[in-house]
């Protein structure tokens, strides 16, 4: 009986308004924070799994209307399509009274492959700020109603006289729960943001290189012997017009 006494609900009904509110803020952001974890898992799994096998059959593929409709089947987080369909795009673009008609054909492609990839990255890193922010700021949010337990404590001491353990057995106990729900929080958080920032920098990579080799695809017909990334910052220019874009 005694040990029911100082359970969780004993503490629970120890505490006051703004121990309920830190209670509550801490299960709202442990919420959201798995929501963002499991969902960005599921969603880089998929990508991880299907990566290398949509770039394979993109280049194996005899035609690019076979490239993208292979590459539209097996990138199903649409990553990678966006890029050929903006590169394409802008290959394509026909000359007009606009300042876009001043820039060489190399550097649209150039540039909407540079835009696709940053739109990929925001994509890739949504949800990632609020894990830092959590991993950041639920121990302290648990710390708060540590301090918050503790100035009960002392309160029930100064109201007594004299230190009596079933007086201050609630508020301490009050005080841990709240530190350990703290962290409870804070640490799939940090971890989970860490993880995905390791798995988001690979994409990235991979995109810069297809990036790359599809700039050589489009401008000149065959992938580039270059360093991932070089056309990219640079720009090309055009050796011939690929017969696949047109």
């Amino acid at each position: 009986m005694h040990g029911q006494q100082l359970g969780l609900m004993h503490f629970w009904q120890a505490g006051d308004a703004v121990t309920h509110g830190v209670a509550y803020l801490l299960l709202a952001m442990s919420v959201v924070s798995w929501y963002f974890i499991l969902s960005k898992a599921w969603s880089t799994w998929r990508l991880r799994r299907g990566a290398h096998a949509a770039l394979e059959q993109f280049w194996a593929a005899r035609s690019m209307d076979e490239a993208m409709a292979t590459l539209a089947r097996a990138d199903t987080e649409r990553v990678f399509l966006p890029l050929v369909q903006k590169a394409r795009a802008a290959a394509a673009m026909q000359p007009d009274s606009s300042l876009a008609a001043s820039i060489d054909r190399d550097e649209m492609v150039t540039r909407a492959l540079r835009g696709e990839i940053t739109q990929a990255s925001a994509r890739l890193e949504s949800g990632l700020a609020f894990l830092a922010s959590v991993g950041s700021t639920a121990p302290f949010v648990g710390l708060f109603g540590t301090v918050w337990g503790i100035y009960h404590a002392l309160l029930a001491i100064a109201s007594s006289g004299q230190v009596m353990i079933d007086k201050v057995a609630g508020p301490v106990g009050e005080a841990l729960v709240m530190t350990a729900a703290g962290l409870a929080v804070a640490i799939p958080a940090v971890l989970a943001y860490n993880a995905f920032v390791r798995a988001n920098r690979i994409v990235l990579a991979e995109l810069d290189g297809f990036a790359h080799d599809l700039l050589g695809l489009v401008i000149t017909g065959r992938r580039l012997d270059d360093r991932p990334g070089d056309a990219l910052r640079s720009g090309m220019t055009p050796l011939s017009t690929s017969p696949m874009v047109r």
